[in-house]
């Protein structure tokens, strides 16, 4: 109905045409098939799924479909799983549609590091170039080798470093340790003198409290969200990843729904990826915020110490990119890989990876 409404308040400007493409869109919508799909979404305490994810599918799918298309969703951590058990849950069949975090699985395949490589994408339209460059690599990968579909990649907000302690930029990381979540993370963190301690999300506050990491890694806003800000003094907003998630369906399970209900949900989902774009950005902002005592809309009001990002270290993390993280990245994920790689996202960056 909601599209409905939106084309309806067209009219006026559309007139018959207008019309047509209502009774058009209400028509597609009543002839499909009553469908129910089962959706592992991402935290439960996060904006991501509070806000997008638990609400396109229990609001927006029925809503647009006229009731027909509905959707049971949980959360990975409502259901006591870690975000690499959902991809791997997936390609068995056990879960239908999922959405994980690529860095979790990048033990599974270095393929799903390609597009957030630590440190790769300064901004946020650079990092929409990078994904929309490697996609359809993506998509071939999966649907071959693990027998899932593709639907959407997107990004929580630009990944961020808290810290318990005083930091004036990368060169104090030294001799630290700092949670990170995926390979390259944990390679750059080494570059700089630190130790990359992979722990999941959900345990960095009481490792924080512990001393069992000195430093952590993660968005500006799910840090705030799950109050990081209480156990660290000092925020560091250099960008050094955006935490990519894949959103996918399991490959039988989607061939068995009916082809209207694929393209209605394929058409449904493409939209919805480009929105959870725009609100990255925006999230980024409020999370820097909240965090350092300025307006907090949708997180919590904190003061850490918001710490500048300078020039050298901007200019540290592309020697570290070229010089450490693309060249152990390239051999990790071999001749073939990086082909095709360099032909697309090495293109946007102005990059070119080789096998040692």
């Amino acid at each position: 109905m909601r599209k409905v409404m939106k084309i309806g308040g067209g009219l006026i400007l559309g007139g018959a045409l207008a019309l047509s493409a209502v009774s058009g869109i209400a028509s597609a919508a009543e002839n499909l098939p009553k469908t129910k799909v089962n959706v592992v979404g991402t935290w439960a305490n996060l904006s991501i799924y509070k806000q997008r994810e638990k609400p396109f599918w229990t609001k927006t799918i029925p809503a647009d479909s006229n009731g027909a298309v509905t959707a049971d969703i949980k959360a990975f951590t409502e259901m006591g799983l870690k975000g690499g058990e959902v991809f791997r849950l997936m390609k068995t069949g056990v879960i239908d549609f999922g959405s994980t975090v690529l860095g979790y699985v990048a033990g599974d395949d270095p393929e799903n590091e390609a597009v957030d490589l630590a440190g790769f994408s300064a901004d946020i339209d650079v990092a929409r170039k990078v994904v929309d460059a490697y996609k359809p690599v993506l998509a071939d990968l999966y649907e071959k080798k693990y027998g899932i579909k593709l639907l959407a990649v997107f990004p929580f907000h630009a990944q961020v470093m808290y810290c318990n302690g005083k930091i004036s930029g990368l060169s104090d990381l030294k001799g630290k340790k700092v949670r990170t979540f995926s390979k390259s993370l944990s390679e750059f963190v080494d570059a700089v003198g630190g130790t990359g301690v992979n722990i999941p999300f959900g345990e960095v506050v009481p490792a924080m409290q512990k001393g069992v990491v000195d430093c952590a890694i993660t968005g500006a806003l799910s840090g705030n969200l799950a109050k990081w800000s209480e156990v660290t003094t000092d925020l560091y907003a250099l960008p050094v990843g955006w935490s990519m998630v894949m959103h996918g369906v399991n490959l039988k399970s989607w061939n068995k729904l009916d082809p209207a209900v694929q393209k209605f949900l394929s058409k449904e989902i493409s939209t919805w990826e480009n929105s959870v774009w725009a609100e990255a950005d925006k999230e980024t902002k409020v999370g820097l915020s909240c965090n350092t005592g300025g307006p907090c809309d949708g997180g919590n009001p904190a003061t850490l110490n918001l710490v500048p990002v300078s020039a050298v270290d901007k200019a540290k993390l592309r020697d570290i990119m070229e010089n450490v993280i693309v060249p152990k990245w390239a051999n990790r994920c071999g001749g073939a890989c990086v082909a095709k790689w360099n032909d697309t996202v090495g293109k946007v960056v102005g990059m070119t990876a080789k096998v040692n």
